[in-house]
């Protein structure tokens, strides 16, 4: 398969297959750790909050994925190596970070009540990201199917070890899967927003607490956010990159 790419895309291949080992490979000592920690705090927490917190996340990202708002004004880019994708990539991202830490910093130093609304902002600013990168990578986010796509690779940026294997397999696919999906309102059914939001909370808790800390949270709740879209941004990234690969491989494929 690697005959069919150019010296970058070989590197960039390479380069992909170690990614998604360490995807799939067992949390260590620590990471258990702070996973067992976390758990413990979730069950702390009455499942009133619970559910208010899924209900924000599902209406969040149902609006921003199904509304026309963060579609990105440019069209996606055509005819562009991937190589020129991925600088584009890395300037956006460092853009997006920029913008995460600078909203960190400012709702970090205003207490508990602006910590807390964070929480949502944050969230819009990683759609929106990624709605971009999309493009970016030659995806138009007006198919829905591109929308999806997008929260797949959000679940996998902030989900399980466990989890990333069953997402990683639907992203390598999605050529093969996008093809069969029904219509967007009713594969919205069958999204486990539960799921979906406790392991995205579970992922970020611990860094985001440290942001309602009197004294200490703007400087956390920079050092979060930038944190935070750094692991979106290496996903994202790896995941529009093995979909442009695959993308190469089926043209050639048909051609021949």
């Amino acid at each position: 398969m690697e005959a069919e790419y150019t010296l970058y895309e070989q590197q960039m291949a390479r380069q992909l297959k170690r990614w998604e080992i360490r995807q799939q490979m067992t949390p260590n000592v620590v990471e258990r750790a702070s996973k067992s920690l976390q758990t413990g705090i979730n069950n702390l927490i009455p499942d009133k909050v619970h559910k208010t917190i899924t209900a924000t996340v599902k209406g969040i990202i149902q609006t921003t994925l199904f509304g026309i708002n963060y579609i990105p004004a440019q069209e996606p880019l055509y005819d562009v190596s991937l190589a020129d994708r991925d600088a584009k990539a890395e300037e956006l991202l460092s853009l997006y970070k920029k913008i995460a830490a600078a909203e960190g910093a400012g709702t970090g130093a205003g207490g508990i009540l602006l910590g807390l609304a964070d929480f949502p902002i944050l969230l819009g600013i990683k759609l929106k990201f990624l709605f971009e990168l999309a493009h970016v990578y030659g995806y138009s986010t007006k198919d829905y199917r591109e929308r999806l796509f997008i929260l797949y690779v959000f679940q996998l940026a902030f989900s399980s070890p466990k989890k990333k294997t069953e997402l990683l397999k639907t992203i390598k696919n999605w050529h093969v899967i996008s093809d069969s999906f029904p219509p967007a309102a009713a594969y919205l059914d069958q999204v486990d927003w539960q799921q979906l939001q406790q392991e995205y909370r579970d992922t970020i808790d611990f860094r985001k607490m440290l942001q309602l800390v009197p004294g200490i949270g703007a400087v956390v709740g920079a050092w979060a956010n930038f944190g935070l879209l750094e692991e979106l941004g290496v996903a994202g990234m790896n995941c529009f990159r093995l979909r442009r690969l695959q993308d190469k491989v089926n043209i050639r494929s048909k051609e021949q």
